[in-house]
């Protein structure tokens, strides 16, 4: 498999998040598949870096490929990529996985639930890989994490876009990508 590097992640935040689908992320050697993410930008009212720079959200400005983790209702690890050039503010959010690689560590992590509810939402993601608070601001291209490009060529995937869901704030935006007819995308699944 190829590994990602910066570049792919130092452009426009649409296009990493669009091409993120089909890309194999791992964690301390467990994950899968993206089947689904979600744009967030600085002009956007929904991203963390619409109110400016604070100590919070630092990590959003940085270099490109970074971890944003942060914590959503005081419950879930949410996992995003940094994206553009060092200085925009632009992240994507990792929202769902087909898990194929260390499944019964996932299945640990996250017991007493079904195979394609592992790693169907970001909350879920996080706690299926044990990706804590601790990894913001790590890189995602050096170990525990691994980001490979997708095994056939990009574009062998439908993905279609829908607007963004769990948020309150330019939720009419389609700045939601995923694998159409995927199982292991979010619900509400796009239609």
């Amino acid at each position: 498999m190829n590994p990602l590097d910066e570049s792919f992640f130092a452009r426009s935040v649409h296009e990493a998040a669009r091409e993120l689908i089909g890309c194999t992320l791992l964690y301390d050697g467990v994950g899968g598949v993206i089947v689904e993410t979600e744009a967030y930008e600085a002009v956007d009212p929904a991203c963390h870096a619409y109110v400016g720079r604070t100590r919070r959200n630092e990590v959003l400005f940085g270099p490109p490929a970074r971890a944003y983790v942060y914590l959503s209702y005081g419950i879930h690890s949410l996992l995003n990529a940094v994206a553009e050039e060092d200085g925009s503010a632009a992240a994507v959010l990792i929202r769902a996985l087909e898990p194929t690689v260390g499944i019964e560590r996932m299945r640990a992590n996250r017991s007493r639930v079904g195979d394609l509810e592992l790693c169907s939402g970001p909350g879920k993601l996080t706690e299926a890989l044990g990706v804590g608070l601790e990894l913001n601001g790590e890189s995602l291209l050096e170990p525990p994490f691994e980001l490979f490009a997708p095994e056939g060529s990009w574009g062998e995937v439908e993905v279609m876009s829908s607007p963004r869901i769990g948020i309150t704030k330019a939720v009419e935006l389609p700045w939601r990508y995923s694998v159409a007819g995927n199982l292991n995308v979010s619900r509400p699944r796009p239609s």
